[in-house]
Protein backbone atom coordinates (compact mmCIF):
# COMPACT_ATOMS: atom_id res chain seq x y z
CA UNK A 1 0.00 0.00 0.00
CA UNK A 2 2.72 2.45 1.01
CA UNK A 3 4.76 1.76 -2.12
CA UNK A 4 1.80 2.36 -4.41
CA UNK A 5 0.98 5.64 -2.64
CA UNK A 6 4.51 6.91 -3.17
CA UNK A 7 4.34 6.09 -6.85
CA UNK A 8 1.01 7.86 -7.15
CA UNK A 9 2.41 10.94 -5.41
CA UNK A 10 5.43 11.09 -7.68
CA UNK A 11 3.19 10.64 -10.69
CA UNK A 12 1.07 13.61 -9.64
CA UNK A 13 4.18 15.72 -9.19
CA UNK A 14 5.42 14.71 -12.63
CA UNK A 15 2.07 15.57 -14.21
CA UNK A 16 2.04 18.99 -12.52
CA UNK A 17 5.61 19.67 -13.64
CA UNK A 18 4.83 18.65 -17.24
CA UNK A 19 1.70 20.84 -17.25
CA UNK A 20 3.64 23.84 -15.97
CA UNK A 21 6.38 23.27 -18.55
CA UNK A 22 3.77 23.08 -21.32
CA UNK A 23 2.09 26.29 -20.17
CA UNK A 24 5.43 28.03 -19.86
CA UNK A 25 6.32 27.03 -23.42
CA UNK A 26 2.98 28.38 -24.66
CA UNK A 27 3.54 31.63 -22.78
CA UNK A 28 6.96 32.08 -24.42
CA UNK A 29 5.38 31.59 -27.84
CA UNK A 30 2.68 34.15 -27.02
CA UNK A 31 5.37 36.62 -25.90
CA UNK A 32 7.26 36.12 -29.15
CA UNK A 33 4.07 36.95 -31.04
CA UNK A 34 3.66 40.11 -28.94
CA UNK A 35 7.29 41.11 -29.38
CA UNK A 36 7.66 41.40 -25.59
CA UNK A 37 10.67 40.33 -23.51
CA UNK A 38 10.40 37.88 -20.65
CA UNK A 39 9.21 39.72 -17.54
CA UNK A 40 12.34 38.82 -15.56
CA UNK A 41 14.45 40.46 -18.25
CA UNK A 42 12.25 43.57 -18.15
CA UNK A 43 12.59 43.82 -14.37
CA UNK A 44 16.35 43.28 -14.57
CA UNK A 45 16.62 46.18 -17.03
CA UNK A 46 14.58 48.40 -14.69
CA UNK A 47 16.85 47.53 -11.77
CA UNK A 48 19.96 48.29 -13.84
CA UNK A 49 18.52 51.69 -14.76
CA UNK A 50 17.95 52.46 -11.08
CA UNK A 51 21.55 51.58 -10.22
CA UNK A 52 22.84 54.00 -12.86
CA UNK A 53 21.17 57.02 -11.27
CA UNK A 54 23.55 59.20 -9.29
CA UNK A 55 21.62 62.27 -8.14
CA UNK A 56 18.17 63.09 -6.81
CA UNK A 57 15.92 64.67 -9.44
CA UNK A 58 13.33 66.87 -7.72
CA UNK A 59 10.64 68.43 -9.92
CA UNK A 60 7.51 70.43 -9.09
CA UNK A 61 4.49 68.92 -10.85
CA UNK A 62 0.85 69.88 -11.29
CA UNK A 63 -0.40 66.42 -10.27
CA UNK A 64 0.78 62.80 -10.04
CA UNK A 65 0.17 60.37 -12.89
CA UNK A 66 -3.08 58.40 -12.79
CA UNK A 67 -2.62 55.19 -10.85
CA UNK A 68 -4.08 52.49 -8.62
CA UNK A 69 -2.65 49.92 -6.17
CA UNK A 70 0.01 52.32 -4.91
CA UNK A 71 1.25 53.18 -1.40
CA UNK A 72 -0.08 56.38 0.21
CA UNK A 73 1.02 57.45 3.71
CA UNK A 74 1.36 60.60 5.79
CA UNK A 75 4.80 61.97 6.65
CA UNK A 76 5.64 60.69 10.14
CA UNK A 77 6.70 64.16 11.32
CA UNK A 78 5.87 66.92 8.81
CA UNK A 79 2.73 68.19 7.05
CA UNK A 80 3.21 66.11 3.90
CA UNK A 81 1.76 63.05 2.20
CA UNK A 82 3.86 60.43 0.40
CA UNK A 83 2.83 58.43 -2.66
CA UNK A 84 4.95 55.62 -4.12
CA UNK A 85 4.52 53.28 -7.10
CA UNK A 86 1.27 52.05 -8.62
CA UNK A 87 0.05 51.13 -12.08
CA UNK A 88 -2.00 52.50 -14.96
CA UNK A 89 -3.62 50.52 -17.80
CA UNK A 90 -5.34 52.19 -20.78
CA UNK A 91 -6.59 49.09 -22.60
CA UNK A 92 -3.45 48.67 -24.69
CA UNK A 93 -0.47 49.19 -22.44
CA UNK A 94 0.45 49.09 -18.77
CA UNK A 95 2.61 51.71 -17.06
CA UNK A 96 4.30 50.89 -13.75
CA UNK A 97 5.72 53.56 -11.43
CA UNK A 98 8.48 53.85 -8.85
CA UNK A 99 8.54 57.58 -8.25
CA UNK A 100 8.12 59.20 -4.86
CA UNK A 101 5.53 61.97 -5.01
CA UNK A 102 4.99 64.32 -2.06
CA UNK A 103 2.06 66.62 -1.39
CA UNK A 104 2.65 69.64 0.88
CA UNK A 105 -0.50 70.16 2.93
CA UNK A 106 0.31 73.79 3.76
CA UNK A 107 1.33 74.94 0.30
CA UNK A 108 -0.93 72.63 -1.72
CA UNK A 109 1.96 71.67 -4.03
CA UNK A 110 3.13 68.38 -5.56
CA UNK A 111 6.77 67.34 -5.97
CA UNK A 112 8.12 64.33 -7.84
CA UNK A 113 11.35 62.75 -6.59
CA UNK A 114 13.50 60.39 -8.65
CA UNK A 115 15.87 58.98 -6.02
CA UNK A 116 18.96 56.98 -7.09
CA UNK A 117 19.31 53.26 -6.50
CA UNK A 118 15.74 52.74 -5.36
CA UNK A 119 13.13 49.99 -5.83
CA UNK A 120 12.05 48.96 -9.32
CA UNK A 121 8.53 49.92 -10.50
CA UNK A 122 5.70 48.02 -8.80
CA UNK A 123 2.12 47.93 -7.53
CA UNK A 124 0.35 45.97 -4.80
CA UNK A 125 3.20 46.65 -2.35
CA UNK A 126 3.01 47.92 1.23
CA UNK A 127 4.74 50.97 2.72
CA UNK A 128 4.78 52.03 6.38
CA UNK A 129 5.89 55.40 7.79
CA UNK A 130 8.10 55.22 10.89
CA UNK A 131 9.12 58.28 12.97
CA UNK A 132 12.70 58.81 14.09
CA UNK A 133 16.06 59.09 12.41
CA UNK A 134 16.63 62.19 10.33
CA UNK A 135 13.12 63.16 9.31
CA UNK A 136 11.52 59.73 9.55
CA UNK A 137 11.60 56.58 7.44
CA UNK A 138 9.41 54.79 4.89
CA UNK A 139 9.64 50.98 4.93
CA UNK A 140 8.53 49.11 1.81
CA UNK A 141 8.10 45.41 1.07
CA UNK A 142 7.12 43.36 -1.98
CA UNK A 143 4.64 44.09 -4.73
CA UNK A 144 4.39 43.05 -8.34
CA UNK A 145 5.49 44.22 -11.78
CA UNK A 146 3.14 43.82 -14.75
CA UNK A 147 4.52 43.68 -18.28
CA UNK A 148 3.26 46.29 -20.80
CA UNK A 149 0.84 43.78 -22.37
CA UNK A 150 -0.44 42.79 -18.91
CA UNK A 151 0.27 39.16 -19.81
CA UNK A 152 3.20 38.65 -17.40
CA UNK A 153 3.68 39.33 -13.70
CA UNK A 154 6.76 39.38 -11.53
CA UNK A 155 6.52 39.41 -7.74
CA UNK A 156 9.08 40.96 -5.38
CA UNK A 157 10.27 39.86 -1.95
CA UNK A 158 12.61 42.80 -1.35
CA UNK A 159 12.66 45.10 1.69
CA UNK A 160 13.61 48.79 1.38
CA UNK A 161 13.92 51.79 3.67
CA UNK A 162 13.70 55.39 2.48
CA UNK A 163 15.42 57.94 4.71
CA UNK A 164 13.13 60.94 4.34
CA UNK A 165 15.54 63.61 5.56
CA UNK A 166 18.47 62.34 3.51
CA UNK A 167 16.40 61.39 0.43
CA UNK A 168 18.12 58.03 0.06
CA UNK A 169 16.93 54.48 -0.57
CA UNK A 170 18.60 51.46 1.02
CA UNK A 171 17.87 47.83 0.21
CA UNK A 172 17.87 45.67 3.34
CA UNK A 173 19.36 42.27 2.56
CA UNK A 174 18.05 40.07 5.34
CA UNK A 175 17.41 36.29 5.05
CA UNK A 176 14.40 34.48 6.42
CA UNK A 177 11.78 36.92 5.18
CA UNK A 178 8.47 36.37 3.36
CA UNK A 179 8.39 34.86 -0.11
CA UNK A 180 7.72 37.04 -3.15
CA UNK A 181 4.16 38.39 -3.12
CA UNK A 182 1.78 41.29 -3.57
CA UNK A 183 -1.58 42.17 -2.05
CA UNK A 184 -0.21 41.52 1.45
CA UNK A 185 -0.68 43.87 4.42
CA UNK A 186 1.98 45.35 6.69
CA UNK A 187 1.62 47.46 9.85
CA UNK A 188 3.89 49.02 12.46
CA UNK A 189 3.58 47.38 15.88
CA UNK A 190 5.88 49.03 18.45
CA UNK A 191 9.31 48.57 16.83
CA UNK A 192 8.32 45.75 14.48
CA UNK A 193 6.82 45.53 11.02
CA UNK A 194 4.12 42.83 11.05
CA UNK A 195 3.30 41.36 7.62
CA UNK A 196 0.37 39.09 6.79
CA UNK A 197 -0.99 37.30 3.71
CA UNK A 198 -0.75 38.21 0.04
CA UNK A 199 -0.58 36.14 -3.12
CA UNK A 200 1.72 35.06 -5.95
CA UNK A 201 0.38 34.57 -9.48
CA UNK A 202 2.52 34.09 -12.59
CA UNK A 203 -0.41 33.34 -14.96
CA UNK A 204 0.47 29.65 -14.76
CA UNK A 205 0.01 28.91 -11.07
CA UNK A 206 -1.22 31.00 -8.15
CA UNK A 207 -0.95 30.77 -4.39
CA UNK A 208 -2.47 32.74 -1.52
CA UNK A 209 -0.80 33.11 1.85
CA UNK A 210 -1.86 33.35 5.50
CA UNK A 211 1.60 33.38 7.03
CA UNK A 212 2.81 36.05 9.45
CA UNK A 213 6.26 37.64 9.59
CA UNK A 214 7.82 40.21 11.89
CA UNK A 215 10.75 42.46 10.98
CA UNK A 216 12.57 43.93 13.99
CA UNK A 217 13.55 47.55 13.35
CA UNK A 218 16.24 47.32 16.03
CA UNK A 219 18.25 44.29 14.94
CA UNK A 220 17.09 44.21 11.28
CA UNK A 221 15.98 40.58 11.40
CA UNK A 222 12.99 38.78 9.90
CA UNK A 223 11.18 36.24 12.06
CA UNK A 224 8.39 33.96 10.92
CA UNK A 225 5.70 33.96 13.58
CA UNK A 226 3.67 30.88 14.44
CA UNK A 227 0.58 32.27 16.20
CA UNK A 228 -1.54 29.89 18.28
CA UNK A 229 -5.20 29.40 17.43
CA UNK A 230 -7.02 28.90 14.13
CA UNK A 231 -5.65 31.32 11.50
CA UNK A 232 -7.59 33.11 8.75
CA UNK A 233 -7.78 31.30 5.43
CA UNK A 234 -5.10 32.39 2.93
CA UNK A 235 -5.98 35.74 1.33
CA UNK A 236 -4.80 39.02 -0.11
CA UNK A 237 -6.21 42.54 0.06
CA UNK A 238 -7.58 42.35 3.56
CA UNK A 239 -8.00 45.30 5.94
CA UNK A 240 -5.40 45.40 8.72
CA UNK A 241 -4.77 47.91 11.53
CA UNK A 242 -3.31 48.04 15.04
CA UNK A 243 -5.52 48.78 18.05
CA UNK A 244 -4.23 50.89 20.99
CA UNK A 245 -4.05 47.74 23.14
CA UNK A 246 -1.56 46.21 20.68
CA UNK A 247 -3.79 43.61 19.06
CA UNK A 248 -4.15 43.72 15.28
CA UNK A 249 -7.51 43.61 13.52
CA UNK A 250 -7.64 41.69 10.22
CA UNK A 251 -10.88 41.86 8.16
CA UNK A 252 -12.03 40.45 4.85
CA UNK A 253 -9.80 39.93 1.85
CA UNK A 254 -9.84 38.06 -1.43
CA UNK A 255 -8.63 34.68 -2.72
CA UNK A 256 -9.09 32.30 -5.65
CA UNK A 257 -9.38 28.54 -5.83
CA UNK A 258 -8.96 26.21 -8.78
CA UNK A 259 -12.33 24.69 -9.68
CA UNK A 260 -11.15 22.70 -12.67
CA UNK A 261 -8.74 23.06 -15.53
CA UNK A 262 -8.67 26.69 -16.74
CA UNK A 263 -11.49 27.61 -14.33
CA UNK A 264 -10.86 29.60 -11.15
CA UNK A 265 -13.39 30.84 -8.62
CA UNK A 266 -12.90 34.02 -6.63
CA UNK A 267 -13.98 34.41 -3.03
CA UNK A 268 -14.44 37.65 -1.10
CA UNK A 269 -13.96 36.94 2.60
CA UNK A 270 -16.28 38.47 5.19
CA UNK A 271 -14.69 37.18 8.40
CA UNK A 272 -12.56 39.05 10.97
CA UNK A 273 -9.74 38.10 13.31
CA UNK A 274 -7.60 39.61 16.03
CA UNK A 275 -3.88 38.82 15.94
CA UNK A 276 -3.14 39.28 19.63
CA UNK A 277 0.26 39.43 21.37
CA UNK A 278 0.49 37.12 24.37
CA UNK A 279 0.53 38.89 27.73
CA UNK A 280 3.93 39.30 29.31
CA UNK A 281 5.85 38.43 26.14
CA UNK A 282 8.82 40.77 25.77
CA UNK A 283 10.23 39.09 22.66
CA UNK A 284 7.43 40.15 20.31
CA UNK A 285 7.28 36.61 18.91
CA UNK A 286 4.33 35.04 20.77
CA UNK A 287 0.93 35.72 19.23
CA UNK A 288 -2.44 34.06 18.86
CA UNK A 289 -5.31 34.22 16.39
CA UNK A 290 -8.78 34.92 17.79
CA UNK A 291 -11.94 35.01 15.67
CA UNK A 292 -13.58 38.46 15.94
CA UNK A 293 -17.31 38.82 15.33
CA UNK A 294 -18.22 42.04 13.51
CA UNK A 295 -20.72 44.31 15.23
CA UNK A 296 -22.76 47.32 14.23
CA UNK A 297 -23.39 48.24 10.61
CA UNK A 298 -20.51 46.35 9.05
CA UNK A 299 -20.16 46.73 5.26
CA UNK A 300 -21.14 43.91 2.95
CA UNK A 301 -18.21 41.82 1.62
CA UNK A 302 -16.14 43.67 -0.94
CA UNK A 303 -12.63 44.00 -2.36
CA UNK A 304 -10.40 47.00 -2.94
CA UNK A 305 -11.64 48.91 0.12
CA UNK A 306 -9.22 51.52 1.46
CA UNK A 307 -8.59 51.90 5.21
CA UNK A 308 -6.52 54.24 7.38
CA UNK A 309 -6.12 54.26 11.19
CA UNK A 310 -7.23 57.42 13.00
CA UNK A 311 -6.55 58.57 16.54
CA UNK A 312 -8.52 57.19 19.48
CA UNK A 313 -8.53 53.55 18.39
CA UNK A 314 -10.66 54.00 15.27
CA UNK A 315 -10.03 53.49 11.58
CA UNK A 316 -11.78 54.97 8.55
CA UNK A 317 -12.69 52.92 5.46
CA UNK A 318 -13.89 53.99 2.01
CA UNK A 319 -15.27 52.47 -1.18
CA UNK A 320 -14.32 49.21 -2.85
CA UNK A 321 -16.14 46.87 -5.20
CA UNK A 322 -18.69 44.15 -4.52
CA UNK A 323 -18.20 41.39 -7.07
CA UNK A 324 -20.94 39.21 -8.48
CA UNK A 325 -19.57 36.17 -10.26
CA UNK A 326 -21.79 34.55 -12.86
CA UNK A 327 -21.26 31.39 -14.85
CA UNK A 328 -19.39 33.17 -17.62
CA UNK A 329 -18.35 36.57 -16.33
CA UNK A 330 -17.53 38.71 -13.32
CA UNK A 331 -19.39 41.94 -12.68
CA UNK A 332 -19.00 44.38 -9.84
CA UNK A 333 -20.80 47.20 -8.08
CA UNK A 334 -18.40 50.02 -7.25
CA UNK A 335 -18.98 51.90 -4.01
CA UNK A 336 -18.10 55.22 -2.37
CA UNK A 337 -19.58 54.77 1.08
CA UNK A 338 -17.58 55.31 4.28
CA UNK A 339 -17.34 53.56 7.66
CA UNK A 340 -15.72 53.92 11.04
CA UNK A 341 -14.49 50.78 12.79
CA UNK A 342 -13.49 50.47 16.43
CA UNK A 343 -10.20 48.60 16.35
CA UNK A 344 -10.65 47.21 19.86
CA UNK A 345 -14.16 45.79 19.42
CA UNK A 346 -14.56 45.39 15.63
CA UNK A 347 -17.80 47.39 15.78
CA UNK A 348 -18.56 49.22 12.52
CA UNK A 349 -20.63 52.35 11.98
CA UNK A 350 -21.80 53.71 8.66
CA UNK A 351 -20.67 57.31 8.12
CA UNK A 352 -23.53 59.70 7.41
CA UNK A 353 -22.31 63.04 6.09
CA UNK A 354 -24.37 66.02 7.19
CA UNK A 355 -23.89 67.97 3.97
CA UNK A 356 -23.90 71.73 3.59
CA UNK A 357 -26.26 73.41 6.03
CA UNK A 358 -28.56 76.31 5.12
CA UNK A 359 -27.29 79.23 7.27
CA UNK A 360 -30.79 80.80 7.25
CA UNK A 361 -32.18 77.84 9.20
CA UNK A 362 -31.42 77.33 12.84
CA UNK A 363 -30.20 73.89 13.80
CA UNK A 364 -32.68 71.86 15.81
CA UNK A 365 -30.43 68.99 16.72
CA UNK A 366 -31.48 67.47 20.06
CA UNK A 367 -28.65 65.97 22.05
CA UNK A 368 -29.18 63.14 24.50
CA UNK A 369 -25.96 63.82 26.37
CA UNK A 370 -23.40 66.54 26.87
CA UNK A 371 -20.92 65.17 24.34
CA UNK A 372 -19.22 67.25 21.67
CA UNK A 373 -21.57 67.93 18.74
CA UNK A 374 -18.75 67.14 16.30
CA UNK A 375 -18.73 63.56 17.58
CA UNK A 376 -22.44 62.94 17.05
CA UNK A 377 -22.03 61.77 13.46
CA UNK A 378 -19.21 59.38 14.44
CA UNK A 379 -21.51 57.62 16.89
CA UNK A 380 -24.81 57.70 14.96
CA UNK A 381 -27.37 54.93 14.81
CA UNK A 382 -26.72 51.75 12.86
CA UNK A 383 -27.97 51.14 9.36
CA UNK A 384 -29.38 47.87 8.14
CA UNK A 385 -28.35 48.43 4.53
CA UNK A 386 -25.59 50.20 2.66
CA UNK A 387 -26.46 53.52 1.01
CA UNK A 388 -27.42 53.53 -2.63
CA UNK A 389 -25.41 55.56 -5.12
CA UNK A 390 -26.61 57.75 -7.96
CA UNK A 391 -25.04 58.47 -11.35
CA UNK A 392 -24.29 62.17 -11.55
CA UNK A 393 -21.27 62.33 -13.88
CA UNK A 394 -21.21 61.23 -17.51
CA UNK A 395 -18.36 62.52 -19.67
CA UNK A 396 -19.22 60.38 -22.69
CA UNK A 397 -16.46 57.89 -21.88
CA UNK A 398 -17.40 56.62 -18.44
CA UNK A 399 -20.40 57.02 -16.19
CA UNK A 400 -19.17 57.55 -12.65
CA UNK A 401 -21.34 57.35 -9.55
CA UNK A 402 -20.89 60.12 -6.99
CA UNK A 403 -22.36 60.24 -3.52
CA UNK A 404 -25.11 58.36 -1.72
CA UNK A 405 -28.67 58.99 -2.83
CA UNK A 406 -30.44 61.60 -0.70
CA UNK A 407 -32.91 59.00 0.55
CA UNK A 408 -30.10 56.93 2.02
CA UNK A 409 -28.19 59.68 3.79
CA UNK A 410 -28.30 60.76 7.41
CA UNK A 411 -29.73 57.56 8.93
CA UNK A 412 -33.45 57.15 8.38
CA UNK A 413 -33.81 59.95 5.85
CA UNK A 414 -33.25 63.05 7.97
CA UNK A 415 -30.21 65.30 7.94
CA UNK A 416 -28.27 66.71 10.87
CA UNK A 417 -30.46 69.79 11.12
CA UNK A 418 -33.67 67.81 11.47
CA UNK A 419 -35.12 68.55 8.01
CA UNK A 420 -35.34 66.42 4.89
CA UNK A 421 -32.23 64.51 3.81
CA UNK A 422 -29.52 66.63 2.21
CA UNK A 423 -26.98 65.65 -0.45
CA UNK A 424 -23.39 65.54 0.78
CA UNK A 425 -20.66 65.35 -1.86
CA UNK A 426 -18.59 62.15 -1.98
CA UNK A 427 -15.72 61.23 -4.32
CA UNK A 428 -16.66 58.99 -7.26
CA UNK A 429 -16.93 55.25 -6.68
CA UNK A 430 -13.63 53.36 -6.87
CA UNK A 431 -11.42 50.56 -5.63
CA UNK A 432 -7.67 50.29 -4.90
CA UNK A 433 -7.44 53.93 -3.85
CA UNK A 434 -5.11 55.38 -1.21
CA UNK A 435 -6.14 56.77 2.18
CA UNK A 436 -3.91 58.81 4.49
CA UNK A 437 -4.67 60.66 7.73
CA UNK A 438 -3.13 63.88 9.04
CA UNK A 439 -4.30 66.56 11.49
CA UNK A 440 -7.87 65.30 11.76
CA UNK A 441 -8.44 64.89 8.03
CA UNK A 442 -8.64 61.79 5.83
CA UNK A 443 -7.12 62.22 2.36
CA UNK A 444 -8.23 60.04 -0.56
CA UNK A 445 -6.19 59.76 -3.76
CA UNK A 446 -6.48 57.82 -7.02
CA UNK A 447 -7.81 54.32 -7.55
CA UNK A 448 -9.76 52.63 -10.31
CA UNK A 449 -13.29 52.32 -11.67
CA UNK A 450 -14.49 49.71 -14.16
CA UNK A 451 -17.38 49.82 -16.60
CA UNK A 452 -17.73 46.65 -18.60
CA UNK A 453 -14.33 45.87 -20.11
CA UNK A 454 -13.09 49.44 -19.65
CA UNK A 455 -11.10 50.87 -16.76
CA UNK A 456 -10.89 54.45 -15.58
CA UNK A 457 -7.92 55.31 -13.36
CA UNK A 458 -8.03 58.42 -11.17
CA UNK A 459 -5.51 61.10 -10.21
CA UNK A 460 -7.75 63.16 -7.94
CA UNK A 461 -7.38 64.14 -4.27
CA UNK A 462 -10.10 64.75 -1.67
CA UNK A 463 -10.12 65.57 2.05
CA UNK A 464 -12.67 64.92 4.80
CA UNK A 465 -12.68 66.36 8.32
CA UNK A 466 -13.43 63.25 10.39
CA UNK A 467 -14.68 65.35 13.32
CA UNK A 468 -17.12 67.60 11.44
CA UNK A 469 -18.18 64.90 8.97
CA UNK A 470 -19.96 67.44 6.77
CA UNK A 471 -18.77 66.51 3.26
CA UNK A 472 -15.69 65.71 1.22
CA UNK A 473 -13.69 68.65 -0.15
CA UNK A 474 -12.16 68.47 -3.63
CA UNK A 475 -8.46 69.30 -3.38
CA UNK A 476 -7.59 68.18 -6.92
CA UNK A 477 -10.29 67.28 -9.43
CA UNK A 478 -9.85 64.31 -11.72
CA UNK A 479 -8.97 64.81 -15.38
CA UNK A 480 -10.70 62.58 -17.94
CA UNK A 481 -9.42 62.17 -21.48
CA UNK A 482 -10.35 59.95 -24.45
CA UNK A 483 -6.82 58.54 -24.11
CA UNK A 484 -7.69 57.11 -20.70
CA UNK A 485 -9.07 54.05 -22.47
CA UNK A 486 -8.13 52.77 -25.92
CA UNK A 487 -9.63 49.84 -27.76
CA UNK A 488 -7.19 46.97 -27.52
CA UNK A 489 -8.04 45.50 -30.92
CA UNK A 490 -6.97 42.15 -29.57
CA UNK A 491 -8.35 38.76 -30.47
CA UNK A 492 -10.95 36.92 -28.41
CA UNK A 493 -8.17 34.78 -26.94
CA UNK A 494 -6.38 37.88 -25.70
CA UNK A 495 -9.63 39.21 -24.24
CA UNK A 496 -10.08 35.95 -22.35
CA UNK A 497 -6.58 36.32 -20.92
CA UNK A 498 -7.38 39.85 -19.78
CA UNK A 499 -10.53 38.60 -18.06
CA UNK A 500 -8.45 36.07 -16.14
CA UNK A 501 -6.10 38.83 -15.00
CA UNK A 502 -8.96 41.06 -13.84
CA UNK A 503 -10.57 38.29 -11.80
CA UNK A 504 -8.08 38.97 -9.01
CA UNK A 505 -10.22 41.89 -7.89
CA UNK A 506 -7.77 44.19 -6.25
CA UNK A 507 -6.16 45.45 -5.38
CA UNK A 508 -4.50 43.70 -9.00
CA UNK A 509 -4.77 45.51 -5.40
CA UNK A 510 -7.12 44.49 -5.19
CA UNK A 511 -8.50 44.07 -7.92
CA UNK A 512 -6.60 41.01 -6.66
CA UNK A 513 -6.30 43.01 -3.81
CA UNK A 514 -7.93 44.54 -2.79
CA UNK A 515 -4.08 45.75 -3.86
CA UNK A 516 -4.76 49.02 -0.34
Amino acid sequence: MGKNKNKKGKGAEKTAAKTEKKLSKKQKKDLADLGEDDVEQIVAKCEMEEKKKQTVAEVAIERPAKRSSFAFVAHPEKDELFLFGGEFFNGQKTAMYNDIVTYNLNKGTWTSLAVPKGPAPRSGHQMVAVPGGKGGQLWLFGGEFASPSLSQFYHYNDLWVYQVGEKTWQKINCPGGPSARSGHRMVLHKRQLILFGGYHDNNINFKYFNDVYAFDLKDYKWRKLEPAGIPPAPRSACLMAVAPSGKILVCGGYSKTKVKKDVDKGHTHADSFFLTPEKGDETGTKWKWVSAKSGGASPLPRGGMALVPLTGGKAFAFGGVRDEEGEEDLSGTFLNDSYFVDLETNVWRYVSLSGKKDPSKKSRRRRKDSGDADDMDDEGEQMEEEPRSVVTSDDGIFKVTIGPSPAASAFGGSNASGGSASFAFCPPTRMSAGLAFKHGKAYLFGGQFEEGDRQLTFCDLYSLDVHKMDEWQTVLANEVSPDDWLDSGSSSDDDDDDDDDDSEGEDSEESPMDTD
